[in-house]
């Protein structure tokens, strides 16, 4: 795994960063490979300056980039500097390097993670262009599985792979669809700013907490049933670390302090 890429990972999320650099060599570029890939195309959602059409337009384009690709050998960068060039000082390096993201995992499953990829952005472009409209329930879960419970799945399907482990694939839905609400609590009030609300009507902070928990609750259930294997291993830091962020939120604190973090990851060695 290129160090740059590692470097580029550590920069966008220490939460992920924490466990996706003890795994073994094959797994760890698989996973890097789709988290970059997955964060390359949330950072264009997220934008705080580009217009929803723009959103969608470049999501869709790196969608039918992804379709159009067979091997890595033969893989399309000239699409996607061309697609990228007039937003060139716009997007984020993570962003601007997806092409390298999708050539970094090993050949067998790079199409799983290219195809996953083109459905949450296709996902992606029409949320941007109804405006991120949250109105219920249904659509919060509809939101919250297009952007991060697909990437559960797709760590399901990576780890059955590589491990020859079959996970519960509904339950890696809620792993993501637990990390998104706590994302969506935390960046309450940045969203609103900027004019973007993720609350079904009538929610309060309360009721998202009881989502994320109930999410958590049930993915819980079933982690207590897997055999101590790297996924069980990988998934404690960034599940521990929005626990503590959901109670954080309740009680009045943003976010958790970085002693706050290095305590958790400690106490989650020491236990393992």
């Amino acid at each position: 795994m290129p160090k740059s890429a590692l470097n580029v990972l550590e920069q966008t999320s220490r939460t992920f960063y924490l466990p996706i650099v003890r795994l073994p060599a094959g797994l760890q570029e698989a996973v890097v490979s789709g988290y970059l890939c997955m964060r390359a195309i949330d950072e264009i959602e997220d934008h705080p300056k580009l217009e929803n059409r723009e959103k969608a337009q470049l999501l869709q384009g790196i969608s039918l980039i992804l379709q159009a690709q067979t091997t890595i050998e033969d893989f399309d960068h000239e699409r996607f500097a061309a697609l990228f060039e007039p937003y060139a000082k716009q997007l984020p390096e993570v962003t601007l390097r997806i092409g390298e993201w999708c050539t970094y995992t090993p050949a067998f499953i790079a199409a799983r993670i290219w195809e996953a990829t083109a459905a949450m952005a296709d996902r992606m472009a029409q949320w941007a262009l109804n405006g991120f409209k949250v109105v219920s329930r249904s659509d919060l879960d509809r939101y919250t599985y297009g952007v991060a419970g697909a990437v559960g799945l797709l760590l399901c399907d990576i780890w059955a792979w590589f491990e020859k482990l079959q996970i519960h694939r509904s339950r890696g839905i809620q792993f993501g669809r637990g990390l998104q609400s706590v994302n969506i609590l935390r960046n309450r009030q940045e969203d609103l700013a900027r004019g973007v609300d993720f609350y079904p009507e009538n929610w309060t902070d309360n009721d998202m907490q009881q989502y994320a928990r109930r999410n958590f609750a049930q993915f819980d259930e079933y982690l207590q049933e897997l055999p101590a294997t790297t996924f069980a291993d990988f998934v404690r830091i960034p599940r521990a670390l929005a626990i503590a962020t959901l109670d954080a939120i309740a009680e009045g604190r943003e976010k958790l302090s970085r002693s706050e973090v290095l305590k958790i990851v400690a106490g989650l060695e020491t236990a393992g």
